[in-house]
């Protein structure tokens, strides 16, 4: 009997182990994956511009995985080492709280959910195992742990941010981060949870992900529709908060409704422009032009679906197309890294960016205001009081 009880206490242990750390870890690194390259060569002269950027990243999906952000990986694409690395100043760290089985960028119906397994396989609390509001804020609260116990600076309003931007300015090394939900279908259809949230230090919301819900259509759902009356409710209440609209994942019929009804710039914070990688997951130039014309920022990803060609040139290229159709000042950076995607280079290598557009002949202006620069100004303008 002790033997069996031993040999039970030894199963009880692996079992744990591997549910604590093997299958999450395994998880992450089949999904979030950087393909294997020699270093990347960088110019002299791309390599001292890069170390005087402000450079800022509109999304990443590192709050879902169980991985310690606040150490060096070699999973993943995002941690605090590697942004340091990078020459990171500000990351907008986005929180997944739902996923359709089967995910895809044509259709997916909304009645699937592959989150609760990862919650709990990575042992989330067990109330977000059945709440998506739950989800949002406990990765709120991990964003917040991480700048507690960190460098990391979250940012929730301007004078935050005129700090920030000043400090780093004078030459101190700091990082921000600021928080965006993927998709408001975290309210689960009460706009009450939109205050909740801000309170909490939300700051950018999106509408919908992969699916459709309760706000409208989503660009890879089922309905093509735009804004429900709580969709156009959330909205309104969004202005009324000074919080940032992201319109990434949203119909194009959502699109245009949005921009019909919103008071203040709105943002896609990762995609692609259909003009330069014709993909389903990317919306026609128009209704890019129109987000840049209301003000609005476009950030560029990295990986295939939102580029085609997702090598350092080809993401260029997307970068290139979309400054010539939007203007530089509505162009930034929008990895989608941890977003289960594959990329070439990591958020410590985004200096194969600078050199990359310096050898295509960009202005050392549109480098800058690419990088950074357009992100730091849309913050500093549009951020709550």
């Amino acid at each position: 009997m002790k033997k069996l009880l031993i040999a039970l206490g030894v199963l009880l242990l692996v079992i744990f182990a591997a549910t604590e750390w093997v299958l999450p870890s395994r998880v992450e690194a089949s999904m979030n994956m950087t393909r294997a390259h020699t270093p990347y060569d960088i110019s002299d002269e791309a390599r001292r511009l890069h170390e005087s950027l402000f450079i800022a990243d509109l999304h990443a999906d590192s709050l879902l995985w169980k991985r310690d952000l606040t150490k060096r990986s070699n999973i993943g694409h995002v941690d605090l080492p590697r942004l340091n690395e990078g020459n990171v100043a500000l990351q907008v760290f986005g929180s997944v709280t739902k996923t359709p089985a089967g995910q895809n960028y044509r259709r997916n119906e909304a009645d699937s959910d592959n989150i609760t397994k990862l919650a709990i396989a990575s042992r989330w609390p067990v109330k977000t195992w059945r709440s998506i509001y739950e989800r949002a804020v406990y990765q709120g609260r991990k964003l917040q742990r991480i700048a507690d116990d960190s460098e990391l600076e979250l940012i929730t309003n301007k004078q935050e941010m005129r700090d920030f931007v000043s400090r780093r300015a004078a030459g101190e090394n700091l990082l921000a981060g600021i928080y965006l939900i993927e998709g408001a279908h975290p309210l689960e259809g009460d706009i009450a949870k939109l205050d909740a949230l801000f309170e909490q230090g939300l700051r950018v919301s999106g509408l919908t992900h992969f699916f459709d819900n309760e706000l409208g259509g989503s660009l890879h759902g089922v309905s093509g529709q735009g804004l429900t009356l709580f969709g156009k409710e959330v909205v309104r209440r969004a202005d009324e908060l000074e919080m940032t609209i992201d319109v990434a994942h949203a119909s194009p019929q959502m699109v245009k409704d949005v921009l019909e009804i919103a008071a203040r710039p709105v943002i896609l914070s990762h995609g692609g422009v259909k003009g330069a990688c014709d993909s389903p997951r990317n919306l026609d130039d128009e209704l890019m032009r129109r987000i840049a014309a209301n003000g609005g920022l476009v950030g560029i990803g990295f990986w295939k679906a939102a580029v085609c060609d997702a090598s350092p040139k080809g993401v260029v290229s997307s970068i290139r197309y979309a400054i010539d159709l939007l203007g530089s000042e509505h162009v930034a950076l929008g990895s989608d890294y941890d977003g289960a995607v594959t990329t070439h280079f990591d958020s410590s290598e985004l200096a194969v960016l600078t050199h990359e557009m310096l050898a295509r002949g960009f202005t050392e202006q549109e480098i800058r205001a690419v990088m950074g620069e357009n992100v730091k100004r849309f913050f500093l303008e549009n951020l709550p009081d």
